[in-house]
């Protein structure tokens, strides 16, 4: 039996033995978690690999039927372990009994961006994020401040995780092969447990400056504030890209004390 890839899934399953193994290598079971939930697993390109690593945990989320019923057939050691859902609907606090778990996957471009923000809503249970996403976007990822690839999700994902860009992968060991180049990448909680700011109003701060980043911060905030209640600042001068996420919690924080008085 096999699995027919799916356009309007975004699926591209892995073919290539040695890309799957190192994209396995990549987890680290940060925290001791021991606990892995592999979102889109497809034919198990990976997951074979995850189901090999000692004392793990494996649970899969996977919405294709297809590919549901290969998994049922092929491992019998995800026997009541493999869930249907829909990865952005679902209430990721159920998995594990509330203990710490990865997030690890061949994640469909379509929604990798959306997977990323999602995961960080459930952050104090997801302590590691592993795995292969369209290249321009794990670059953006992992991208430090000052260039055009950072961005909004840049800020958000280093807020919380560490980010490593760890190897890229050709469009060849694929089918079908996509018509881009991807990229693996492993998040790792950093000691943020806990912002000195409103979190809300923190996101709002990023989206509103990067939404206009060819304007100056100052100009940016004004869909949030009045920007005379501002007292002078070097970072209302700087365009969003130039501030890192320590900065970021500054002009929050300095928003938040304009907004009060």
């Amino acid at each position: 039996m096999s699995v027919q890839p799916k356009k309007h899934l975004g699926q591209h399953f892995l073919t290539d033995e040695n890309t799957c193994r190192k994209i396995v290598e990549q987890y680290t079971n940060f925290q001791g978690a021991n606990n892995i939930l592999e979102i889109g697993p497809g034919m198990g390109a990976i997951t074979k690999y995850l189901l090999d690593i000692e004392g793990t945990d494996l649970h899969v989320m996977e919405i294709d039927r297809d590919s549901v019923t290969y998994l049922e057939e092929v491992f019998p050691a995800l026997q009541n372990k493999i869930h249907s859902n829909d990865f952005l609907k679902t209430d990721l606090s159920q998995f594990f009994e509330g203990q710490p778990y990865a997030v690890v996957g061949n994640f469909p471009y379509n929604i990798s961006s959306q997977i990323l923000f999602h995961c960080i809503e459930y952050r104090n249970q997801i302590p590691e994020i592993m795995g292969m996403f369209q290249k321009e976007v794990a670059e953006r990822v992992a991208e430090p401040p000052g260039s055009k690839k950072y961005g909004i999700l840049s800020v958000l994902m280093q807020t919380y995780y560490d980010i490593k860009y760890c190897f890229t992968v050709h469009e060849n060991v694929f089918n079908p092969p996509p018509k881009v180049k991807s990229g693996v990448i492993r998040c790792l909680r950093n000691e943020r447990t806990h912002l000195p700011v409103d979190e809300e109003l923190y996101k709002r701060v990023i989206k509103s400056t990067f939404n206009q980043r060819r304007k100056t911060i100052r100009n940016g905030l004004k869909v949030i504030l009045d920007v005379a209640l501002l007292p002078e600042h070097p970072f209302l001068k700087q365009r969003a890209e130039t501030l890192s996420v320590d900065d970021f919690i500054e002009l929050t924080q300095l928003v938040e004390k304009a907004m009060v008085e």
